[in-house]
């Protein structure tokens, strides 16, 4: 038998705006994030990688620039948190069970 650990996170305020912009918006790169959320380079991909780091977030290769990989919500992955997209940007933090 298999024993679950129950472990509570949060993520930043800044990867929540990160994540909601990736809803809203669609794919985009880490550049594209930084101009609409005015936020800096630095910060939005210490956000994208939390957010990759609990699979809220996917990467997928930019076939116009492959230096610049697009990112997009794990939609699937958040309706497995009960996270309600159209409720992001109105959360100031998250909070989520990781099973």
């Amino acid at each position: 038998m298999w024993l679950m650990i129950l472990k509570v996170g949060t993520l930043a305020r800044s990867a929540v705006l990160v994540l909601d912009r990736l809803v809203s918006e669609g794919p985009l790169t880490p550049n594209q994030l930084a101009k609409k959320s005015n936020l800096a380079p630095r910060t939005v991909a210490h956000a994208l990688s939390q957010l990759r780091k609990y699979r809220l977030c996917k990467r997928q290769a930019n076939l116009m620039d492959m230096r610049m990989p697009l990112y997009y919500a794990n939609l699937d992955r958040l309706t497995e948190f009960e996270i309600d997209p159209n409720q992001l940007r109105f959360e100031q933090r998250l909070y989520f069970r990781i099973v």
